[in-house]
């Protein structure tokens, strides 16, 4: 089954709302802490949550700007990967869900380890995302948002 049918199907899954600038940037500033939050704290673990969190806020900032409310983090990064292609790359979203992976396995078990290589990466391109999706929030017009919001509802008709 298509994922992103399947995030709308789910309660808290993919679903269109108004865009909102407001709570863009709301968003924004949340990832903006996160990033804070991972630069001051020393233990490995909240580094990871607080870096995947500077991702994931991010990344849903600009779905808030675009009219997209989700509440499952693989659906969200399954929207952006379907409808964010001309604005993220291919290795954006493999670090983003390389980085939910980590965060998952730092947060709620305790046999799993996350490999040196993903915990320096997301610490290092954490402030690169933020960035990049500020930017995008820059660059999404109100025909750019009502181009992905039609798609969307094809998507899911």
């Amino acid at each position: 089954m298509d994922k992103i049918k399947w995030c709308v199907g789910k309660r808290e899954g993919l679903s269109l709302i108004e865009p909102n600038s407001n709570l863009a940037e709301a968003y924004s500033k949340k990832a903006e802490e996160a990033l804070e939050s991972m630069r001051v704290n020393v233990i490995k673990d909240w580094k990871i949550s607080t870096a995947y969190y500077t991702l994931y806020f991010s990344l849903y900032s600009v779905l808030t700007k675009i009219g997209i409310k989700c509440e499952i983090h693989s659906c969200t990064i399954a929207f952006a990967k379907r409808f964010l292609r001309e604005f993220l790359s291919e290795e954006d979203f493999d670090f983003i869900e390389d980085s939910l992976k980590a965060r998952i396995d730092s947060q709620y078990y305790i046999d799993r380890t996350v490999p040196d290589e993903q915990y320096n990466k997301m610490v290092k391109n954490a402030p690169e995302f933020l960035v990049k999706c500020k930017s995008i929030l820059l660059k999404l017009n109100e025909k750019k948002i009502n181009e992905i919001r039609m798609e969307f509802k094809n998507v899911v008709k």
